[in-house]
C-alpha cells in the first residue's frame, strides 16, 4: 500500500467524539520520545502531519488522521515522561484507557519502542495490559540507525525473554527507521492486509 492522501481530521480528549464512521482505526501508542510524530510523517511521507517535538509529551490528545479516504491512523498521547502535572497525567490515563477499551473501531495498536534502550518495565506493563483485554497489537522498534544490526538482534531478544515469563507467543513486530524509511513499507503492507480482512 502506498499513503496518497492524509488529512487532519480532529483532537479531542474524549473517545465518544472520535470520528463517528465505520473507518478502522489503527492507533500508535509509545513512550514519550519514542519518536512517535516522526514514524506517522514518514508513514504518511508527510514532514509535518503529526508535530515532533524535541520536548516528550507533545502529544497531549486524541488525534484521528484520515489516510486514503479509507481508515484512520490515530495518534495517541505517549505514556511516561512528560513534562506536565501529576493531574494531567491521570487524565491523559483515562482517556487513553476508555479508547481502547470503547473505541470499536480500533483494529489494531502499535506500540513503539526505542530499540537503543534495554527493556524497560512500563512498556513491558503496557503490552501486557493490551494483551489482558484482548486487544491485538504489533510492536514497532523505532530509531533503528542509532545502532548496528548486531545489537539490533540482541536487544529485540531480550525484549522477548522478558515477554517470554508472559507471553505464550510473540506479537508481529517491525524495524524502523523514520529517518531512513527503513520498515516502513512492511508497516504499511501489514495495515493494508489487515483492512482486507475486515
Amino acid at each position: 500500500m502506498k499513503v496518497t492522501s492524509s488529512e487532519f481530521l480532529i483532537s479531542n480528549s474524549n473517545v465518544n467524539k472520535c470520528p463517528s464512521n465505520n473507518l478502522s482505526d489503527y492507533a500508535f501508542i509509545g513512550r514519550s520520545n519514542v519518536g512517535k510524530s516522526s514514524l506517522i510523517n514518514a508513514l504518511c511521507n508527510k514532514k509535518s502531519l503529526a508535530k515532533t517535538s524535541s520536548r516528550p509529551g507533545k502529544t497531549q490528545l486524541i488525534n484521528h488522521f484520515l489516510i486514503n479516504n479509507s481508515w484512520h491512523l490515530v495518534d495517541l498521547p505517549g505514556y511516561g515522561y512528560a513534562r506536565t502535572s501529576k493531574t494531567q497525567k491521570k487524565i491523559f490515563q483515562k482517556f487513553i484507557t476508555e479508547y481502547f477499551n470503547e473505541r470499536k473501531q480500533l483494529v489494531s495498536a502499535f506500540v513503539l519502542i526505542d530499540i537503543r534502550h534495554e527493556p524497560q518495565p512500563i512498556d513491558l506493563d503496557f503490552m501486557y495490559w493490551l494483551g489482558e483485554k484482548e486487544i491485538p497489537f504489533s510492536i514497532i522498534f523505532t530509531k533503528s540507525d542509532k545502532l548496528k544490526p548486531n545489537k539490533i538482534k540482541i536487544n529485540i531478544e531480550n525484549y522477548f525473554k522478558k515477554m517470554n515469563d508472559q507471553w505464550n507467543s510473540f506479537p508481529v513486530h517491525f524495524i524502523t527507521s523514520a529517518a531512513k524509511k527503513n520498515g516502513i513499507k512492511d508497516v504499511l503492507i501489514y495495515i493494508d492486509q489487515l483492512n482486507g480482512l475486515k
